[in-house]
């Protein structure tokens, strides 16, 4: 057994792709050596700014011997007239590589066909990882560039390249760098140096100061913090994002603690805690009761040595920050809430869909829809068409324009400060919620009709005007928006109609063209993409049950049903996805479909009449049928519709429902649809697959 080493040498890679960079090779080295047949054991990865390798522990001495037996065209087919191989036969064996003299004919089915043994002795180990190139080459960045003449795209330009073999340097080139041995150490205080094996590469990384292991990095970099925070009596809040981006800037971390004037916390935490946070990749520290203190926590990349210089010089950064947040924080306080939501009228939301202003009137017209919805009261409406009005406005504001990280949370402060309800401010900080695709979903009512009305307008308004997501283009985050619209309603509960939200306020919209800034082409659109922007939340629904490890037929079942009501679908596949391994669901989907299959050709809107009905089961069915109108609940819906099972099957057993009588065969069809109407409440039962299952 031996062990390999690969490198790969960068320039320093942005903080944010060093993980999920390191994660992919490793997966595709696995993904290699198993395509290969070359057996190993383990893998472990590193990664800092300027590296990302893995070390494969036992790696076979060579790969195993490939043999295998292949299925050619039939005999008939294989020998012409006298009895010689045929065209299909030379091409078969050429394609595997092979001759006609090794053709046997063997029985299979009942007919004779040609069959070839393959055989592929395993390649050395070296020869094998040679073409770990394939691997580096085919990695894939979410942001990459060119460098000096080459077409090539890489995260960031290769510098150096080691692919050892225990000591042996297993040879490939990329770009003209070749590999060897030769790694870099500390850029200011490391050097160069040879690994001599594949084993020692973390320890001799680490006599040139680069911690190469990514955990055991943060692990350095957590204690120290937590070592400093203890002498001092702190409580340091580690966030955990950034931590991470922390650990991916530096290879060597030394931690340490700085200060600033108490006079700075007059301005609210989220300001100080976003300037240290976001701009300087500091550690905020808190008091026993959670109240902050003039403190921060960082990390530096090299060691201890002059490090009062570098506290120094993170503080005097940092006051500079904190100036021009005390300088904003008390101009903002200067002027009312109208003059800041004035200066919207003329901020546009895009070129095609007029000003902020205009998209705030909107996304009004969808919140007092959503709020008749959920029955909100008197005082509730006054205060969302309130929140309504103003929940743009510290975009406005000279803190938001320095620190746009803290839109929403900045308006709800000011809002707070001008006198406005609590309610009111809440929902202001809330309507951007979710941010991300696990993020924090809004908690009152108000913000979170006014986060789904935000979100509505924009998919709307951005749908009219032609600007619909294709591929991985999505400029305007629209798919993000829609996955917060449907979390939001499923996790409320929320059964909404979006097909006739969308269209009232469609028409509304249009009407009033001037007020809500859009142009005619545009305005007249609106009721048109309707139906589009529905598909694109059934898109997201879709997108939300796969992640969750749905079956896909369920998916489809659900999705591909008519429905606009999007927690609806969400619910019908829980309820399908409960049942799908009870005793009757195949044979009750199979009754179901085998109705919804008929009825899809020979829909009807006929009211059934009993007095047609000529044997008991016709009547057995229609009775059995009727208490699923009063079924509200899925899973309940779900369980009543297998139970229909045995009524279908003695139903089409014991009748024809063809028949050339047109009123009984209207009837028996309209029977029949009272069971597709049911069933398709809750899902598209042609959709689900119970054959292979």
């Amino acid at each position: 057994m031996a062990n390999f080493l690969l490198e790969i040498g960068l320039e320093e890679i942005p903080a944010h792709l060093v993980t999920p960079a390191i994660a992919q090779l490793e997966r595709r080295i696995a993904d290699f050596m198993v395509d290969e047949r070359l057996a190993y054991g383990t893998i472990k990865a590193y990664s800092t700014p300027r590296r990302l390798a893995v070390l494969v522990a036992d790696v076979a001495d060579k790969a195993e011997d490939f043999e295998e037996e292949v299925k050619g065209p039939a005999k008939k087919a294989a020998l012409d007239a006298e009895g010689n191989f045929s065209k299909a036969a030379q091409g078969f064996v050429r394609g595997q590589g092979l001759t006609t003299d090794d053709i046997t004919f063997k029985e299979f089915n009942g007919n004779e066909y040609v069959y070839v043994t393959k055989f592929e002795a395993g390649k050395s180990a070296l020869d094998v990882l040679a073409e770990v190139k394939q691997v580096v080459e085919a990695m894939t960045f979410a942001t990459t560039m060119k460098w000096g003449r080459h077409t090539f795209e890489y995260v960031r330009p290769i510098r150096w390249l080691i692919a050892l073999l225990d000591d042996e340097i297993v040879p490939f080139e990329i770009l003209g760098v070749a590999t060897g041995r030769t790694t870099r150490g500390h850029r200011f205080l490391g050097h160069d140096i040879e690994i001599d094996q594949a084993t020692s590469y973390e320890a001799q990384l680490k006599t040139v100061y680069v911690e190469a292991d990514a955990a055991e990095r943060k692990g350095n970099i957590l204690q120290q913090v937590e070592q400093i925070a203890t002498e001092h009596n702190w409580k340091v809040v580690v966030d955990e994002d950034l931590l991470e981006e922390v650990n991916n800037i530096l290879e060597y971390p030394t931690a340490f603690a700085g200060s600033f004037d108490e006079e700075y916390l007059q301005v609210p935490d989220e300001v100080l805690i976003t300037s240290m946070k976001e701009h300087q990749r500091f550690f905020h520290i808190v008091d026993s009761e959670g109240m902050l203190l003039p403190h921060f926590i960082s990390v530096r990349n090299g060691n201890a040595e002059h490090l009062e210089n570098v506290i120094a010089g993170n503080e005097k950064v940092l006051v500079a920050r904190l100036e021009d947040a005390k300088f904003f924080y008390n101009e903002d306080q200067k002027h009312p809430i109208d003059f800041y939501n004035d200066k919207l009228q003329v901020v546009s939301f895009h070129a095609k869909l007029g000003s902020v202003a205009s998209h705030t009137r909107r996304a009004k017209v969808i919140a007092t829809l959503l709020a008749e919805q959920i029955k909100l009261d008197a005082e509730q409406v006054t205060e969302l068409q309130r929140a309504a009005d103003i929940y743009k406005f510290d975009l406005m504001t000279g803190m938001v324009g320095e620190f746009d990280e803290l839109q929403g949370i900045m308006g709800e402060k000011y809002a707070r400060l001008f006198g406005e309800s609590a309610s009111v401010a809440q929902a202001i900080r809330e309507h951007y919620m979710p941010i991300s695709a696990d993020g924090e979903l809004p908690t009152s009512e108000l913000g979170k009709v006014l986060a789904v009305a935000d979100k509505l307008d924009s998919l709307l308004s951005f749908f009219a005007a032609g600007m619909i997501p294709s591929g991985s283009n999505d400029p305007y985050a629209l798919r993000r928006a829609a996955s917060g619209v449907v979390a939001i309603l499923a996790d409320n509960d929320w059964d909404f109609d979006l097909a006739q939200i969308l269209g009232q306020a469609a028409e509304q919209i249009n009407v009033a063209t001037d007020k809500f800034g859009l142009p005619i082409e545009v305005a007249t659109a609106l009721q048109e993409n309707v139906e589009n922007v529905i598909a694109f939340l059934t898109d997201r629904v879709a997108k939300t049950l796969q992640d969750q490890g749905i079956r896909r037929d369920i998916i489809n079942a659900v999705t591909n049903n008519a429905m606009t009501d999007t927690t609806l679908m969400l619910d019908a596949a829980d309820a399908i996805n409960n049942h799908h391994e009870d005793f009757n669901f195949r044979d009750g989907v199979e009754a179901l479909t085998r109705v919804m299959r008929l009825m899809t050709k020979n829909p009807t809107t006929e009211t059934v009449q009993p007095a047609l009905f000529e044997n008991d089961v016709e009547a057995n069915l229609y009775q059995a049928v009727q208490p699923l109108s009063s079924i509200s609940g899925l899973n309940d819906r779900m369980i009543a519709l297998l139970a229909l099972q045995p009524v279908i099957a003695a139903y089409f057993e014991d009748t024809m429902v063809m028949v050339e009588d047109e009123a009984v065969k209207n009837n028996r069809l309209a029977t029949l649809q009272l069971v597709a109407n049911e069933a398709t409440k809750l899902a598209n039962f042609l959709e689900l697959d119970v054959k292979s299952k």
